[in-house]
């Protein structure tokens, strides 16, 4: 397995094999209960009705009934059904059925493609998308949404600081193709 944190440029490949990589030592089709919980500060799941949270802020989870859920009862119930784990490294592991489906990075490991500083030196870096797709919001760019069908990836370029912010792997939506 090629640890994918160890080797950020395999993530510029137009075409990946998701089977040979793995994030944080976790490989998709690994069981989600083997995300070290030491490291998961937030999660998202089904059994979530209402949440509360933010910057500075500890998240509270409410369940539909209104009872307070804590944190471990929300992963717990995430990595065994279905949801998304958020590390504190800036990591989400996508779950499906108790599996990992996807990964996410997002953060400081991305500043590896510091180095790349307009839209154009991105594609020249990661190849063309089978799939564009322009973000606006009130008629300014905010970024572009670039959808690698081959590398079953999404990567994510943010037009005002001009940087990549987001690549994700797996069983996200548009990765894949229409």
């Amino acid at each position: 397995m090629i640890e994918i944190l160890d080797n950020l440029d395999i993530l510029s490949r137009p075409h990946l094999d998701l089977t040979t990589v793995e994030m944080g030592g976790i490989a998709l089709g690994t069981p989600a209960t083997s995300v070290p919980r030491r490291s998961i500060i937030q999660a998202q799941s089904s059994v979530v009705a209402r949440y509360g949270g933010g910057t500075n802020i500890d998240s509270e989870y409410y369940d539909a009934e209104g009872r307070r859920l804590t944190l471990d009862e929300v992963i717990g119930h995430a990595a065994q059904s279905d949801g998304f784990l958020y590390c504190a490294d800036k990591l989400t592991y996508k779950v499906r059925a108790g599996t990992v489906v996807g990964f996410a990075i997002y953060g400081p490991h991305l500043s590896h493609f510091a180095h790349l500083t307009s839209y154009e030196e991105l594609l020249a870096a990661f190849g063309t998308p089978e799939r564009a797709h322009e973000d606006k919001a009130y008629g300014d760019l905010m970024g572009y949404d670039n959808y690698y069908w081959g590398a079953h990836k999404h990567v994510k370029w943010d037009a005002w600081d001009h940087r990549v912010s987001l690549i994700n792997m797996g069983s996200f939506e548009g990765n894949t193709g229409p």
